[in-house]
């Protein structure tokens, strides 16, 4: 009797069209074979991609990404982690899903033998990157360490597929990592009890959703900052729930944190922005205890104020991706519709378009936030 797999697999395509990183910033549509699933993995055929604000720094820069031990250009390697599409065949064995089944995908499949995955931290896996000849540990990154999204098909472990809640668009469904690093955050600065506070700093992607599932988590005083170039940000903040919205081009956001809270400071700070001082200014927004969450990364070193931190007891976490299976709880928020996240997604490519799409989010042409690509079926 034949498995779902063995019956699904000979459907498959022999090739697919997949866009490949060669030198910083230079990306060329190639062509490269459909994956075959083995034990424990699912082939997706993708249906929508997000242009992520990490996608843009591998391709510019190369880390966070690492293939085959060194920086992924020139290694014909296909970066893009923001994906979703059908599930398209299944390895031996695999009863978990069915092919058909619209998913979104979790970038992180950790090797699921070192310290930290068996903590549930597989984002922070001890075995990152060691995937390839005599260094295959079995650590996967989907367009970090092994091949993403910006392709026709991708080959996927079976724990990071999270079912698309019902009646979600493809488009809507990119944000569903998006938001699932939003909960992670907020479970790491303790789950954001019903009642408490928090300042998010930066009103991108993961700081706007940050806002919404902390609303829909229960927080009370919430307040987003931002600069001018934001304006329209903090308004879709205000929108997903944020009470108090801070142009910090107009008012010191630290002043306004106190004013806002009588001088009292706030639980939490979600750190989004990725600024120089927004650590410091952080440690200043809290009351004495707080707790900061560092989501963005900074560019070069930045000074710290460790002597605030320590004297106030101000605790500091810094998290990789979207750890603890957030992803599934976030999917389930998004479903609930606590808040307008498709809001988000404000401009849509074809897939031959990417270098286009990369570029509208690279410079803000239209004053993006999340950028999508169609895969379209024509390249099927």
């Amino acid at each position: 009797m034949s498995s779902p797999a063995s019956s699904a697999a000979p459907m498959l395509a022999r090739e697919m069209k997949a866009w490949v990183l060669d030198g910083p910033n230079e990306l060329r549509l190639s062509t490269k074979p459909v994956p075959r699933p083995g034990p424990a993995e699912a082939v997706v055929r993708i249906g929508a991609v997000a242009v992520c604000g990490t996608d843009l720094e591998v391709i510019r820069d190369g880390p966070p990404a690492l293939v085959a031990g060194g920086l992924p250009f020139n290694r014909n390697f296909t970066p893009g982690h923001e994906y979703m599409g059908t599930i398209a065949a299944l390895g031996e064995g695999v009863d978990e899903f069915a092919v058909g089944e619209r998913v979104a995908v979790e970038i992180h499949a950790g090797c699921g033998r070192c310290t930290r995955c068996r903590e549930g931290m597989y984002t922070a896996c001890v075995n990152y990157g060691l995937n390839y000849a005599d260094h295959d540990k079995g650590h996967r990154a989907n367009g970090f360490t092994t091949d993403g999204g910006f392709a026709q098909y991708a080959l996927n472990h079976i724990n990071t597929l999270v079912r698309v809640p019902h009646g979600m668009s493809d488009e809507e469904a990119t944000l569903i990592v998006t938001a699932g690093t939003a909960i992670y955050g907020l479970d790491v600065l303790g789950g954001l009890i019903a009642g408490q506070s928090l300042v998010v700093t930066g009103p991108g992607a993961i700081g706007l959703m940050g806002v919404g599932m902390a609303k829909a988590l229960g927080a009370g005083l919430v307040i987003l900052s931002g600069t001018d170039r934001d304006r329209s940000r903090l308004e879709i903040g205000r929108t997903f729930g944020a009470d108090e919205v801070v142009d910090a081009s107009a008012e010191d956001a630290v002043q306004a944190v106190m004013r806002i809270t009588r001088g009292k400071g706030v639980d939490y700070v979600l750190e989004c922005s990725g600024a120089p001082n927004a650590l410091n200014d952080a440690a200043r927004m809290v009351s004495r205890g707080g707790r900061i969450c560092l989501v963005a990364f900074t560019h070069g070193e930045a000074p710290v104020n460790v002597a605030r931190l320590v004297s106030n007891n101000i605790y500091v976490f810094g998290i990789r991706g979207e750890g603890h299976s957030a992803t599934r709880r976030a999917a389930a928020l998004l479903a609930q519709a606590r808040f307008p996240a498709k809001l988000l997604h404000t401009h849509t490519f074809a897939f031959d378009a990417l270098p286009q799409a990369i570029r509208c989010a690279a410079e803000r042409i239209g004053d993006p936030i999340k950028v999508v690509v169609k895969v379209d079926e024509r390249h099927a």
